[in-house]
């Protein structure tokens, strides 16, 4: 059973080992700064598991409240002896992958919505009923006649924007009773992808300026691992309910549609040579829309790998060699993400801004005419109360940003 006393002693040699330890190896640390992380790397795993004993220890019945009172044959009057508790269980150390992951797969589902592929399906329906094109019996005319046929058996429109809602807060559809949109869910991300491609620059930086650089100064880890368990505990809460099911259905409602704007009569029919080109064709040419295909396709692809690695428990590495070799493998999609979102207007580097300021009012609703306690000035931006003009900036350029993403 741990006291009070005893938990102090251990602190202090704990402290004692560390400092004896980096004095003792000063030398190799300077020609190796690597060293250090391991030594101490491996005194905390020998704090942890002291730990992890001490709260395994068996509980006095009264859980030693008798004890501290000065109550009783096991009273004492002596603060040191009392029994002191370790802490409860870290809070960001559960989560459940299957259903971050299903939040990706979501999210890439959201952005080929967004660039028009089911639009360009239900418009060739539209014109295969009609007899408005030359399709009647090819394998793309057959495919089309029963995805119209399965279209009863399917998650409507309005339910798949109602869920894009309540998982990414993106549109302005109505989420069901009981459900809320997830207005912090596009801050967060941006926030962690920009930290991402923050660190790995900095680290290519350090590596040009100096050789086996390893000051924390050169790419964060913590501010890292902090942007992620903030947005990885965002989805936690929002990844419940039929979001797993409806990803699975609509994923294979994706592919059903690719293989009809794959087929030979489709592409014919605009004279084109792949599935995307007759996607650009009927967009322009039905819907006189401005592309965004490219970009769009790249963020889907780019972030559900970013929200895949993050349902992992990577971001849950403390030591800085495992951490970044971990990263690594999301370092390019993050920079292809932020480039891409950059070129729509949906995201900006923050170079500077390694915090995300907390605002739980500011991160949806582009529609408010003024922000919280403010006056409209030029071009929208609020002044509040003649001070804090770049605060409030940034919330109204985020709240435009998660609508129009």
């Amino acid at each position: 059973m741990p006291q009070e006393q005893s938990s102090q002693d251990f602190l202090d040699r704990l402290a004692g080992l560390r400092d004896r330890v980096v004095t003792m190896r000063a030398g190799d640390i300077a020609a190796n700064p690597a060293l250090a992380d391991e030594l101490l790397r491996q005194i905390d795993d020998m704090a942890q598991a002291s730990a992890k004993a001490d709260g395994a220890a068996p509980r006095p019945a009264d859980n030693g409240i008798a004890q501290l009172s000065g109550i009783g044959p096991d009273a004492t009057d002596d603060l040191g002896q009392t029994r002191l508790p370790q802490g409860v269980a870290p809070y960001d150390e559960t989560v459940s992958s299957e259903r971050i992951t299903a939040i990706g797969d979501l999210y890439y589902i959201y952005q080929h919505e967004k660039i028009g592929v089911f639009r360009v399906i239900r418009k060739l329906k539209e014109l295969f009923n009609a007899g408005a094109v030359r399709l009647s019996d090819g394998p793309g005319a057959f495919k089309l006649y029963q995805f119209d046929r399965r279209d009863v058996l399917r998650y409507t429109l309005n339910e798949r924007l109602s869920a894009y809602r309540r998982a990414f807060g993106y549109g302005g559809a109505t989420v069901m009773p009981n459900a809320t949109p997830n207005r912090d869910f596009h801050p967060l991300f941006a926030h962690f992808v920009n930290q991402v491609a923050i660190f790995w620059r900095d680290k290519r930086i350090s590596d040009v300026i100096r050789e086996r650089a390893f000051d924390p100064s050169f790419g964060s880890i913590a501010i890292v691992r902090r942007a992620g368990l903030d947005l990885r505990n965002n989805l936690k809460f929002t990844s419940y309910g039929h979001i797993n099911v409806m990803r699975v259905e609509v994923m294979q409602l994706l592919d059903d549609a690719w293989e009809i704007l794959g087929s030979d009569d489709v592409k014919r029919l605009f004279g084109v040579t792949e599935a995307w080109d007759v996607v650009e064709e009927v967009l322009v040419r039905y819907y006189n829309e401005r592309l965004v295909t490219s970009p769009r396709q790249r963020m889907a692809v780019a972030g559900r790998e970013v929200l895949r690695w993050l349902a992992q428990p990577h971001i849950m590495k403390m030591q800085r060699v495992p951490f970044e070799s971990l990263l690594l493998q999301i370092a390019e999609f993050s920079e292809e993400w932020l480039t891409s979102a950059q070129s729509l207007g949906l995201a900006r580097r923050g170079a500077n801004e390694r915090v995300l300021p907390w605002d739980s009012n500011g991160s949806i609703e582009a529609t408010a005419p003024r922000a919280r306690g403010g006056v409209p000035g030029r071009n929208g931006i609020a002044k509040v109360n003649g001070m804090g003009n770049a605060r409030a900036r940034v919330q109204l350029r985020a709240k435009r940003q998660t609508v129009r993403a």
